[in-house]
């Protein structure tokens, strides 16, 4: 300090941009500024900007700022850049500089309660992830687990940083702007009730792959492609199901609820073979029970016999051989198709 010359003036953005450069290349380090200052910006500098800048890239952990008998209204200057301390007399900055190295040093433990609908911390066995709120860096990313006591596990985390949490959940729970409190046990509470949702499929080696999409109620949004006969997590409340059956199957305001599995059975399908008599162009519709029909599939590439899983319903098949050039001369099927029975058609 001896070799330093004073100006007379504050140049506090500029040394906040030069800090970054007294720290030394390290993957693992915290980088904390402590800024002691006997008054504001003076040379047409902006903190705040610098300031949010170093953050952003996660070069520096956001500053403490300590100002040494400023004037009380220009702590709203200084709080844009960085946690602000004013020390009015010697003994207030000894106590400050004291507390500002405890919080910088020392450990602070946090842990994650997943709130069930009850209030209480029962959610578990679900990955979580923080980042840095500034940077957008990920800090942490971790399986989220109960103590042999049924306790949300214990964190240690750096009370410097600002958190923002993603709980993947279906759909995921997310909380911003998480601040801790330096050197104490902090807890962090979400609400992330879930049930089970179960999708029935008769076993059969032609349905063991059947999937279905998970959207919440209203939205088009797709949370999950999910396989059908497996239980599924998801948080509660109202739920559209599209499984992909052929043809589709529309499952509308399906309920999840805490600690329940909601099942649905899907019916038995059937078997449709069809006989063409040569090549040519056809499809096949879905009757509904309006009477219109819906088209379901395209027969692109004719062979002699071809085999679909059906659910059960009225269908209508057309046909015209590539050699016909006459529309009147379209085969024309209508048909049922049963649960668990085959159904052959021939087309003359």
């Amino acid at each position: 300090l001896r070799s330093i010359n004073p100006k007379g003036t504050t140049p506090i953005a500029r040394s906040l941009a030069k800090a970054p450069d007294d720290f030394p290349p390290c993957e693992d380090c915290r980088n904390v500024v402590i800024l002691i200052t006997d008054g504001k910006e003076a040379c047409e500098g902006d903190p705040c900007a610098v300031s949010e800048k170093l953050q952003s890239k996660g070069i520096i952990l956001k500053p403490f700022i300590i100002g040494i008998g400023i004037d009380p209204s220009f702590r709203e200057t200084f709080e844009c850049s960085g946690d602000f301390h004013n020390a009015t007399t010697r003994e207030r900055l000894k106590h400050t500089l004291d507390v500002v190295i405890t919080e910088a040093l020392n450990t602070t433990t946090a842990q994650i309660n997943l709130l069930d609908a009850s209030g209480r911390p029962t959610e578990t066995n679900v990955p979580v992830t923080l980042y840095n709120h500034k940077s957008g860096q990920v800090r942490h990313n971790f399986m989220h687990t109960l103590t042999y006591k049924g306790h949300p596990d214990t964190l240690t985390l750096d009370p410097l940083v600002t958190y923002d949490m993603v709980v993947h959940t279906r759909p995921p729970v997310r909380k911003d702007s998480i601040r801790l409190t330096p050197g104490r046990h902090n807890m962090i509470g979400v609400d992330a009730s879930r049930g089970m949702l179960e999708l029935k499929f008769p076993t059969s080696s032609r349905l063991r792959d059947v999937r279905y999409l998970v959207r919440r109620h209203g939205s088009q949004q797709i949370l999950d492609v999910q396989k059908a006969n497996r239980k599924a997590k998801y948080l509660t409340g109202s739920y559209d199901l599209e499984v992909l059956t052929l043809p589709r199957i529309h499952l509308e305001d399906v309920q999840v609820s805490q600690s329940h599995t909601t099942s649905i059975e899907i019916p038995k399908p059937g078997i449709l073979n069809v006989l063409f008599p040569s090549e040519g162009y056809g499809s096949l519709f879905e009757q509904k029970k309006s009477g219109k029909l819906k088209e379901i599939y395209k027969f692109h590439s004719v062979k002699k016999r071809e085999s679909l899983t059906l659910q059960p319903g009225k269908y209508e098949l057309i046909f015209r051989p590539r050699s016909i050039r006459k529309s009147m001369y379209t085969i024309r099927k209508t048909f049922h198709i049963k649960s668990g029975a085959s159904t052959t058609i021939k087309l003359n």
